[in-house]
């Protein structure tokens, strides 16, 4: 395999054949098709959706609030609608994330932690402990034996 790379190599550095190189990704579920303006169909409609949303608020309220005050509140609502269509965490996107994180942190419960009481600190008074060694008593499963 080196060999012919080399000799590929020498060909295109003599005139020879010219061959255009394309990396190929090694998982291929992770390509995704682009569609218009190299955008997703998820982020299309996303960004749409943030449009339709954002855009008459900014011409409505622009008399009322001023141009900068309507910008101000067409972005902050347009702000979600751009995050659900760019955000991705290990291959998820953003309503799975917070799905995990609702379904992990509300709906399941923790995890249990292990404790553990011991019954030779708790309700013994430590007089007679003390009584008890002194003379020479035995544990019971020193005295099965």
């Amino acid at each position: 395999m080196e060999k012919q790379r080399l000799q590929i190599a020498d060909g295109m550095r003599k005139g020879g054949i010219k061959l255009a190189f394309v990396t190929v990704p090694k998982d291929l579920t992770k390509v995704k098709n682009k569609l218009i303006f190299n955008l997703t169909k998820r982020q299309i409609i996303c960004f749409g959706i943030a449009a339709a949303v954002g855009l008459p608020f900014y011409f409505l309220t622009r008399g009322l609030l001023g141009t900068s005050g309507a910008a101000t509140g067409m972005v902050m609502l347009m702000l979600p609608g751009f995050l659900f269509a760019m955000y991705e965490k290990d291959g998820l996107p953003l309503e799975k994330v917070l799905g995990n994180i609702l379904r992990t942190k509300y709906l399941r419960p923790g995890t249990r932690r292990f404790a553990m009481t011991n019954l030779y600190e708790s309700n013994i008074p430590t007089t007679n402990m003390k009584h008890n060694h002194q003379k020479g008593h035995r544990h019971e499963s020193k005295k099965k034996r």
